[in-house]
């Protein structure tokens, strides 16, 4: 495991030449397909942007942090999490693209948690309405919200969110427009 051969299979990543765009997804299971994933990343090179775009598919991408809050009566899986591998994996792109699910406490908590550890610019996509305030919430640092000084636990910020992503689907045009032109404006805001 490692490096995909053209399947995205847990804890693999497709590199490419310059470390621009990163495309990160959930681990693969019945449950938690990366199918938005794929089509993201295909769609970027397909519009012949002028960056590269790499797709990191987790080890451990499903579940809530082990840090995040429990909720009264709910039943746990497995923890999500990061390795120092995938840490420098994403930290080393200039733009991460996030998607991590349709439950809104869990797409909060695990975008909180991969920004604590990881100092970069954000487009986060989802299934579940989130929005800047979800974030700010938890202490994320945002493009349009931040949490009071104190309250900050993020390295790295979410500059723009993408809802209505269903997963395991292929994106509608206008999604798939919508992340490009988020990904294109935080590329050229890198280079200025």
């Amino acid at each position: 495991m490692g490096k995909g051969g053209g399947l995205a299979q847990r804890g693999t990543i497709s590199e490419c030449r310059h470390p621009d765009v990163i495309v990160v997804g959930m681990s693969p299971g019945r449950r938690h397909v990366t199918k938005p994933v794929c089509d993201i990343t295909s769609a970027l090179r397909r519009e012949g942007v002028e960056f590269s775009v790499s797709t990191l598919v987790l080890n451990a991408g499903s579940g809530v942090p082990p840090d995040a809050p429990k909720i009264a009566g709910s039943v746990l899986g497995a923890y999500f999490g990061l390795t120092e591998k995938e840490i420098e994996q994403i930290e080393g792109h200039k733009v991460a693209i996030l998607h991590h699910g349709n439950v809104r406490s869990h797409v909060v908590q695990k975008i909180r948690f991969i920004l604590e550890h990881v100092d970069v610019k954000a487009v986060v996509v989802s299934q579940c309405p989130i929005d800047y305030e979800d974030l700010a919430k938890e202490g994320v640092k945002t493009a349009l919200v931040m949490p009071p000084p104190e309250k900050v636990r993020t390295k790295g910020s979410v500059e723009a969110i993408i809802s209505g992503v269903t997963r395991g689907q292929t994106p509608t045009r206008e999604k798939m427009a919508d992340v490009i032109a988020a990904v294109t404006r935080l590329m050229k805001e890198q280079t200025n």
